[in-house]
């Protein structure tokens, strides 16, 4: 699942960060890496940007940005990887 796709509360873990350069570089300085666990907080009132919790502090993230990073539900297991069959 992309962590764009994750519902208010939803916590979840990062499996791989999408995107180059300047995006991927931010992302990192963030906190924002492969391992870390993120709850979604809230959602704007429009849906966009959406609040994280990264390690104790709070981030906003525009959506198209959540959506380059693939993540792994905390509670189910259940990862952004479509299994075949």
């Amino acid at each position: 699942m992309l962590l764009s796709e994750a519902r208010e509360g939803q916590s979840v873990v990062i499996e791989r960060i999408g995107g180059q350069g300047a995006l991927r570089r931010r992302l990192h300085e963030m906190g924002i890496i492969k391992g870390t666990e993120v709850t979604i907080e809230k959602y704007a009132p429009l849906k966009d940007p959406m609040e994280l919790i990264v390690k104790g502090y709070h981030v906003s993230l525009r959506v198209e940005e959540a959506a380059q990073i693939s993540v792994l539900d905390v509670k189910t297991g259940l990862s952004s990887c479509p299994t075949n069959g």
